[in-house]
This record gives structure tokens, sequence and C-alpha cells, in this order.
């Protein structure tokens, strides 16, 4: 089995290029997705707030698997990074079953002193199995 790197539009230039790393890996059906921001990527504009951050931060997400060859279906597992965790784990929670409604995957919430930028509220990371969320 091959590794293929998956670095859909600006994230060549943006991550790969200047930070020295993929969007995902994917070996075989496994899909590593590596931590997604509350960023536009087209406008590099922070979203404003827990839900418009976490929104992003899935449509993002959701950009990465499709690249790979997958789904949010496809998710198994996902890993939250949050700098306010119990204040806005609510408003994280309504976006994330938004995008996630059903055949819930396995989650890990971590509370983090900081992420990468100051004004970022969430990252999220994935594990998925391309095709695994077929019906």
């Amino acid at each position: 089995m091959k590794r293929q790197m998956i670095n859909p539009g600006l994230t060549q230039a943006r991550h790969y290029d200047q930070l020295h790393f993929s969007s995902a890996t994917r070996v075989g059906d496994m899909i590593w997705v590596s931590g997604q921001v509350g960023l536009d990527l087209t406008t590099a504009t922070v979203g404003q707030g827990m839900e418009a951050q976490a929104r992003l931060a899935f449509e993002n997400l959701k950009a990465v698997l499709e690249a790979a060859g997958a789904s949010l279906a496809d998710i198994v597992e996902i890993m939250t990074f949050h700098t306010d965790l119990r204040g806005d784990i609510q408003a994280f929670v309504k976006v994330k079953d938004e995008y996630l409604p059903e055949r819930y995957p396995s989650w890990t919430g971590v509370g983090v002193s900081q992420l990468a930028r100051p004004e970022f509220l969430v990252e999220i990371r994935a594990i998925a199995v391309a095709g695994c969320g077929a019906d």
C-alpha cells in the first residue's frame, strides 16, 4: 500500500509547502485528517464565535475528506481541542450534530490553553475509513 498525501486547493501552498504537513494522509481506506480550524481558507477570515468557527472547521474537514475520496459519514473518530471547553461545548455540539447527525463517531474533547492563533477557539482532527459510512 502506498501513502497518499492529501492537500486540496490552497492547503498545498499554506500547509504542505510552508509548514511541511499534509491536510490528510491516506493509506488504503484509512484517512488521518490533520486538525481543521475555524478559518475560511479562501479569504483567510476567522469565524466569529464558536458556532461560526465550528462550522468553518467542519466545512474544511469535509473538503479534505472529499479530496481524499471520503465523506463526513466515513469518520470513525474525532478529537477536538477547545480553548474554552466547558463554556463553548453546547455551541460546538449543536454544530457537530448538524455535520455528524447519526452513527456518531468516537469523540475525545480536550481543553487547551492555546491553539495556533490566539483567535482560534476549536480545532478538529479526524480519522476516517473511506466507504464505511455508506449504507
